[in-house]
């Protein structure tokens, strides 16, 4: 089975864990195809997915809720973080570079 830019992209994101956020540039770093604009593209798809996929741990380089408005309310993304107890003020993430996976953590985990 040929696996397509958005199931590695929804691949990479599934992995992010709770409480922790990336950007849509390391994805794409991670993957070594596309752009961050693609990420942020497939990621506006996943809403059809069957499976879900936590889109809302995705932010931009500045720890911006860049994506919220792709979400059913603009609120809901900062609010699915804060129930996963990262912080939210202003529509960006509070400490980022502590909350802050870095896909790379994929491989050193599977050695």
């Amino acid at each position: 089975m040929n696996t397509t830019y958005f199931d590695a992209v929804y691949d990479v994101v599934r992995a992010i864990p709770e409480g922790k956020v990336t950007t849509y540039g390391a994805i794409a770093d991670f993957l070594a195809l596309g752009s961050a604009r693609m990420v942020g593209w497939a990621l506006r798809q996943s809403f059809d997915e069957a499976l879900p996929i936590p889109a809302h741990r995705v932010v931009n380089r500045a720890g911006e809720l860049s994506g919220r408005l792709h979400f059913p309310t603009p609120s809901e993304m900062a609010e699915r973080l804060i129930a996963e107890g990262t912080l939210v003020e202003d529509n960006k993430v509070v400490e980022f570079q502590n909350r802050y996976w870095h896909p790379r953590e994929l491989l050193e985990q599977n050695g």
